[in-house]
């Protein structure tokens, strides 16, 4: 079996088995140069034959430090090193803007006829394609190259597609993707021995036989329902998942009739060496666990279409879309979420109307009947009902939207795909959805002939409202979701996201009973707000309380409660009794000084259920 490669080996033909990850060729300098050439080239084309080489010089030089951090995780791992994984990770989410923005602005300040001439941009797009053909991440180079065009005419009204057609995709072999190990039920732990090496970690597993003996007899207790199920095989990806302090080994049980069964494998490195430490065979878990409300996966396996399409083959109800941004290929989930969008609207004829549930004071978000996803855009200025003295404007909400989608959402945050300059058909809107837009929001949505035109707009998974859920929900499923609230609001507050507006209205309920985080306009960084409470006051004093006239913002948490709007008191009873900490200065307060210490929270992914340890011959409830 081969081993997982390491950024600055060889690159051999693409394609060829048993292929590495890109050299690290591409220097800093490797773009310097250009404005200069470009302002002393003798034509025209000489200029658009530079720009489209400028261009990737750029995209070499930032995909090979997006491979570089992708495979550090590996290594922070393999050292325990904790802070560097988190900071790789920090710095890989942002790395993308960070080269496409001040590329930008180099180009349009040597070569400004790009903003004048649209044509252009089709001529140094087609020396581009010629240049990049017959590399597998030709299509990410175009990606690039459309991302640098739409920053070159930031704030105007130009639309750029997000596609990639015409682009020949190179397919490599399928061993150079997945291990396929051939078993039958009961599974030997022999062949789990060889299933734990697919990462090639470096360390040693402290006792391989133990854990490949837990996980066989977790395997074959889960078959045993179903006789084994016409077990053929296990494939696995070859490749560590590595984010925050674990690594998982990701793969897939084979059965008869063609059926695909999750078979994922969490790894902790403890002082004494690897252990295995659950066994994630339910799609609910690996669902959870791959979901992009979490921090990207660090994969150190560069085949990301066919990583996506592995992991959409366990996942078949999650939008591939979504399973780029799992692998933090944000620019692919970019163009294949739009191509859903798209296809659902053009083949199954559905409009865009105004989503279910209270509209928003904000935002105006919109979606049709079958989308997976809700699409919003800002409002010019929030309606009457806004509960806020200040609004801050759409460049200031459209930033928390942005930063959301660049920390560790811990489970409980919904990612944010933030397109820019796009061109909707107006047919695909209903009337009054159209109508609100270009007036509520007429800053960023303008009508240019049979379109509309989104100056930017935010496309988040579509999940129940909290508040339509509570109305009509069972009361048991209601208790549960009200109590995984609170769950909810203690993960954001770990990743220093402090919603100051509890309405149940600004939170979703997904199909397994999560609640996430999804309105971002009144979100703030928890070490900023001020702790206060009225419950030292004694009864009868008609003073107004000091922290009243503190600027900034001001957090009291005993009306946490009250702050949900919940009208059922039973619900809210389920809360306190769950959460009582949440309702005291001390959690607060005491939290907010771990996050200034710098400490990373450790965050469950999978429940209990899942774990290894103690498991004795009991049977595990398949789904």
């Amino acid at each position: 079996m081969a081993q997982s490669a390491e950024p600055g080996e060889s690159l051999r033909a693409p394609g060829s088995a048993g292929e590495t990850a890109p050299a690290s060729s591409a220097a800093p300098a490797a773009c310097g140069g250009y404005a200069a050439r470009i302002a002393a080239a003798p034509s025209e084309s000489a200029r658009v034959g530079l720009t489209a080489a400028w261009i990737l010089a750029a995209f070499d030089e930032f995909y090979a430090e997006f491979l570089q951090l992708t495979w550090a995780a590996k290594s922070a791992f393999e050292s325990r090193d904790h802070a560097a994984a988190v900071g790789n990770a920090r710095h890989r989410l942002g790395l993308y803007n960070a080269s496409v923005y001040p590329l930008a602005d180099e180009l349009r300040s040597a070569f400004p006829q790009l903003k004048e001439h649209g044509p252009l941009w089709r001529e140094v797009e087609a020396v581009y394609r010629a240049a990049v053909d017959g590399r597998y991440e030709a299509d990410a180079a175009l990606a690039f190259l459309h991302s640098a065009q739409r920053r070159v005419h930031h704030g105007e009204w130009k639309p750029v597609e997000y596609g990639f057609r015409g682009s020949h995709r190179v397919v490599p072999p399928a061993d150079a993707v997945a291990d396929y190990f051939p078993c039958s039920w009961p599974v030997a732990p022999l062949v789990i021995q060889r299933v734990l090496q697919v990462a090639g970690l470096a360390i040693p597993f402290r006792d391989p036989q133990r854990d490949a003996e837990l996980i066989a007899r977790r395997l074959n207790d889960v078959l045993a329902e179903r006789s084994g199920g016409g077990l053929r095989a296990i494939e696995m990806l070859r490749a560590g998942f590595f984010r925050n302090r674990g690594v998982y080994l990701v793969g897939r049980l084979v059965l008869k009739g063609a059926e695909l069964r999750p078979c994922v494998i969490a790894l902790g490195h403890t002082p004494e060496g690897l252990r295995a430490e659950a066994l994630l065979h339910m799609v609910s878990h690996v669902h959870n666990l791959c979901s992009s409300t979490e921090a990207p996966f660090h994969v150190t396996n560069r085949h990301y279409h066919e990583l996506a399409g592995f992991l959409h083959s366990i996942m078949p109800r999650r939008p591939l879309g979504l399973h780029y941004s799992t692998i933090g290929y944000y620019h692919f989930s970019k163009v294949a979420v739009m191509n859903e969008v798209r296809r659902r609207l053009v083949h199954e004829r559905e409009s865009l109307a105004v989503a279910p549930g209270s509209p928003g004071t904000v935002t105006i978000a919109f979606t049709s009947p079958q989308l997976d996803y809700v699409l919003k855009v800002i409002r010019d200025r929030p309606t009457s009902g806004y509960k806020w003295d200040y609004f801050e404007g759409v460049d200031a909400v459209l930033a928390k939207y942005k930063r959301v989608h660049e920390i560790n959402r811990t489970g409980s945050m919904l990612d944010n795909i933030v397109y820019y300059n796009l061109r909707l058909e107006h047919a695909w809107f209903e009337p009054a959805l159209a109508q609100e837009l270009l007036q509520a929001a007429g800053d960023s949505v303008q009508r240019q002939g049979r379109a509309l035109v989104f100056r930017y707009l935010i496309a988040q998974r579509k999940l129940t409202p909290l508040n339509v859920f509570l109305e009509t929900a069972p009361a048991d499923k209601a208790e549960r979701a009200i109590v995984n609230l609170g769950f909810c609001i203690r993960n954001n507050a770990a990743a220093n996201v402090f919603n100051k507006d509890f309405d149940a209205r600004n939170y979703g309920v997904s199909r397994y009973l999560k609640i996430y985080l999804y309105d971002y306009d009144a979100v703030e960084a928890l070490t900023e707000v001020k702790v206060r409470t009225n419950r030292d006051r004694c009864e009868g004093e008609e003073e107004v309380p000091g922290w009243f006239f503190e600027p900034g913002v001001v957090f009291l948490p005993e009306e946490i409660e009250a702050g949900l709007r919940v009208p059922s008191r039973a619900l809210r009873r389920a809360f306190r009794a769950a959460h009582p900490e949440l309702m005291t200065v001390e959690y607060w307060e005491a939290l907010q000084q771990s996050l200034r210490a710098g400490e990373v929270p450790g965050i469950h992914t999978f429940p209990e259920s899942c774990q290894l340890e103690d498991f004795g011959a009991q049977t595990i409830a398949t789904e």
